[in-house]
């Protein structure tokens, strides 16, 4: 893209990158469309969109599903990791696992999200070939895109720009499982697509303030406020900020679209040498912070005042996901922002959270 500076290469791509005249290495298997009994290992089936990506597959009909917990399966040791590919060999691996949080506990721990991201992702992602997987998608985030990048945000944008300080060694770890997927698809022949979702939220979300994304916490202090007749909800930030949100569900949607794909749409985004195997999730839409704090507190209920404390960081000031790829290719979110939240509310509401208000 002209105006734009590419830091994969030290040199001017002289042709499109959508066609590259240098093909990948073939894969050394057969790479069929996802079936039925397709034997799939979710890597962090109990979090915010591997649980939600566990009910699609379920509801989709696939059953040879294989799933561990942190405590039956520690993603950080090398030994084990092997171990577990090499009894269970799955057809295909969908790696959702990841240490996650938000600005507080990035801010906080970025020794620790950058370590623990590399570990997992390295482990998996290498024993994933050793053990002939057909398929990896692997998620990361919005957040590998650099702090000020145009808007929407494009896939090439990667690496175009400095990163936003507040979360930069978790994005580091996300942009190293990009490029541990292309790496493998160009010298092993691997078919692996690196996905990046926008903001999520939904059924099962982390809900403690400590450690918590935007819309959870949100929506704990504005129930918490309203059970006890406060005034006020201080929301961090100035509100400005424009930000896009997408209903967990429907990212788990999208992953199964993708993984499921004919062979040749698939093969098309993970064989080029000169563009990562990269794909945005998203809805296309943003709102700013504020407006998303008067929409939460219309869901919730609470009518009191909403106090923006600008000695709070605001983080990047817009992301807004490009995702005329995905679209491109058939799919799009179904679930409009206020709906979604009703949904995440009314879980809420069977949380430990909520049940410690009343």
């Amino acid at each position: 893209m002209k105006g734009v500076v590419y830091f994969f290469f030290p040199f001017p791509i002289p042709f499109p990158i959508a066609h590259s005249p240098f093909p990948i290495a073939h894969s050394p298997f057969p790479i069929p469309k996802v079936k039925p009994d397709s034997k799939i290992y979710v890597a962090g089936h109990r979090g915010l969109v591997g649980s939600a990506f566990m009910r699609r597959l379920q509801a989709a009909g696939y059953r040879n599903l294989v799933t561990r917990t942190h405590a039956e399966l520690e993603l950080t040791d090398q030994a084990v990791v092997r171990e577990f590919f090499e009894r269970e060999r799955p057809d295909h691996v969908v790696l959702a696992a990841a240490r996650v949080g938000g600005i507080v506990a990035n801010d906080t721990y970025p020794a620790d999200f950058l370590r623990e991201n590399l570990e997992i992702q390295g482990n998996v992602i290498h024993q994933a070939w050793r053990a002939g997987v057909k398929r990896l998608l692997f998620l990361g985030s919005s957040c590998i895109y650099p702090r000020d990048c145009p808007q929407p945000i494009k896939e090439e944008y990667l690496l175009t720009g400095p990163l936003e300080a507040t979360n930069r060694a978790y994005a580091i770890a996300k942009i190293a499982g990009v490029e541990m997927c292309w790496s493998y698809n160009r010298q092993h022949g691997c078919r692996y697509l690196a996905a990046m979702p926008t903001n999520l939220y939904g059924p099962g979300d982390n809900y403690d303030l400590n450690t918590s994304h935007v819309i959870p916490a949100l929506i704990r202090k504005m129930h918490e406020a309203r059970a006890k007749g406060a005034g006020d909800v201080v929301v961090w930030g100035t509100g400005s900020p424009k930000r896009e949100f997408l209903y967990s569900e429907d990212a788990a949607d999208a992953c199964l679209y993708l993984l499921g794909m004919a062979e040749e749409n698939y093969r098309r985004l993970c064989e080029s040498r000169f563009r990562p195997p990269l794909i945005n999730i998203g809805s296309g839409e943003d709102l700013s912070i504020r407006e998303l704090a008067q929409t939460i507190a219309r869901v919730v209920g609470f009518d009191g005042r909403l106090v923006f404390d600008a000695s709070k960081p605001d983080g990047t000031p817009r992301k807004l996901m490009d995702v005329s790829v995905l679209s491109g290719l058939g799919w799009k979110y179904k679930t409009r922002l206020e709906d979604g939240l009703k949904l995440a509310y009314a879980d809420f509401l069977k949380s430990r959270y909520a049940v410690a208000t009343v």
